[in-house]
């Protein structure tokens, strides 16, 4: 290993380093302080007479004087079933105060492209627990659906609501989570630490945190560290994994600041040309390969930047991944959680992982009732704005009331609320109840007579109860008339 003394300049978390041999890019560096100390780092980028390094802890301290060892080999995580169960840092090192990892496997971070021939497609239903995503966006195993919030927001407490309850359906199959967190406080880690310690979710996680005060450079590791973990788990054990990365901003962020310090040519609003690749090259490792038993799913969450959907960072995420989960702030003011707005939200797998045999066979009409009412009760509102309610007709007035008891009783459940798909479909017929069955004309009548509450079979004594109410009712009627 040949040590070089020939640092040239530094700028941000970047070396130039003077080179007389070949380096190869992504190649891990070791750079000796003055004091003694050891900080890590990797080749950036490589020209015939200058090597550009980025420190992964920072640059505090390094002169011309420090010495620069190039290693020949690159960036990998200590990988075991071990890791189940533990706390690491962004770059992989245990910060619960257990012992360290023994490998099993060190893989390299950067991952191997799957062959597109390759790929099985995304079909079986998970289950995360939330009506707003299983019954009307719903999450399938292969799938990378992200979830696109704003500040301020509930999206951390929604990240930690999908890691605690997600499950795929049968007993018989391993699930874990794999939760990498970048570029947040100090407070933000605790309550994921506490979280899931206090509710035992840890137990099948993996956690990846990176704080906001450690160096950009570890936020461009951190989802890859998670990855790495996540194929070695789901290949080499057959789990099924749910990756959930949280915020990707604060990544693209960290992406713009390298990119500056490397004085790039800027793209739009500044962050790098080749962002869309290097978005591609994590969201693209989601998948399901052909032979092999487990599988790798991805939830990446990210805020917009004043709220802006055509903001660069979710336009290219949107274009990359198979639909979107959107956040709303409308409804966020009103107190729901999840604040999740179903109509621009969409899951392009959806109609791939619904239906008989995977979650119930009435699913994808129920679906298409639910949201064409919803979004013409949502439409009634601006005119209510305009002419007011008492202007309606009956028929816009239930669909009205659809809308509101909609956010109130079916969008709207605990943080700590797990509900299955059937509860979610069937509370979802209850509203549609409130309308004419003749307004139902997207669902076929043979699901209608099985599922609405009119035609479904109640108890005796519910039944007995309900004809002693309609009788007493019909004679207070009757008395009125006279």
């Amino acid at each position: 290993m040949k040590e070089y003394r020939t640092i040239r300049d530094v700028a941000g978390p970047l070396i130039f380093v003077e080179k007389t041999e070949p380096v190869a890019y992504g190649e891990l560096v070791l750079i000796t302080l003055p004091d003694g100390t050891t900080r890590r780092g990797q080749v950036l980028d490589s020209s015939k007479d200058i090597v550009v390094v980025q420190s992964f802890e920072g640059t505090r301290g390094i002169d011309r004087s420090s010495v620069v060892r190039f290693t020949g080999d690159v960036v990998k995580l200590d990988c075991s079933k071990d890791m189940l169960g533990r706390i690491l840092s962004g770059s992989g090192d245990p910060i619960d105060g257990g012992p360290k990892i023994v490998p099993e496997e060190r893989r390299e971070i950067i991952g191997a492209a799957i062959n597109p021939y390759a790929r099985q497609y995304p079909r079986e239903f998970i289950q995360t627990g939330i009506s707003a995503i299983d019954g009307m966006n719903t999450l399938v195993r292969g799938q990378k659906l992200p979830i696109f919030s704003g500040s301020g927001l509930p999206h951390n407490d929604i990240a930690l609501q999908i890691a605690r309850q997600a499950k795929v359906r049968g007993q018989e199959e391993e699930f874990a989570v794999v939760f990498a967190a970048m570029g947040i406080t100090f407070e933000e880690a605790q309550q994921f630490m506490k979280d899931f310690e206090r509710t035992g979710a840890l137990e099948r996680a993996v956690v990846f945190l990176n704080l906001a005060d450690d160096p950009a450079i570890e936020r461009l590791l951190t989802p890859r560290m998670a990855l790495t973990a996540a194929e070695f788990l789901a290949y080499e054990y057959d789990y099924h994994i749910l990756v959930i990365l949280t915020d990707m901003t604060n990544y693209c962020e960290a992406l713009r600041e390298i990119s500056a310090a490397r004085e790039e040519v800027p793209g739009r609003r500044g962050y790098p040309g080749y962002m869309y690749t290097d978005l591609a090259t994590i969201y693209e490792r989601a998948g399901r390969i052909r032979g092999r038993k487990g599988t790798i799913t991805q939830f990446p969450v990210l805020t917009m930047p004043a709220d802006d959907i055509t903001h660069p960072i979710p336009d290219l995420t949107g274009y990359i991944t198979e639909g979107q989960i959107v956040l709303s702030r409308e409804l966020h003011a009103k107190g729901i959680y999840p604040p999740i707005n179903v109509l621009p939200s969409l899951s392009r797998l959806m109609k791939e992982g619904i239906g008989e045999g995977l979650t119930r066979d009435d699913h994808p009409q129920w679906n298409d009732q639910m949201y064409a009412a919803y979004a013409e009760g949502v439409d009634l509102r601006g005119l209510v704005a305009i002419v007011g309610e008492e202007a309606l007709s009956e028929r816009d007035r239930r669909y009205l009331r659809f809308a509101d008891e909609f956010e109130r009783r079916w969008l709207t459940q605990g943080k700590y609320e797990d509900r299955d798909i059937e509860y979610t479909l069937d509370l979802g017929w209850e509203l549609l109840a409130m309308l004419p069955e003749e307004e139902l004309f997207k669902i076929e009548r043979k699901y209608i007579e099985k599922y609405h509450p009119k035609y479904k079979k109640k108890p005796p004594e519910v039944a007995a109860a309900e004809k002693v109410a309609e009788a007493v009712e019909e004679g207070e009627t009757t008395l009125e008339k006279r």
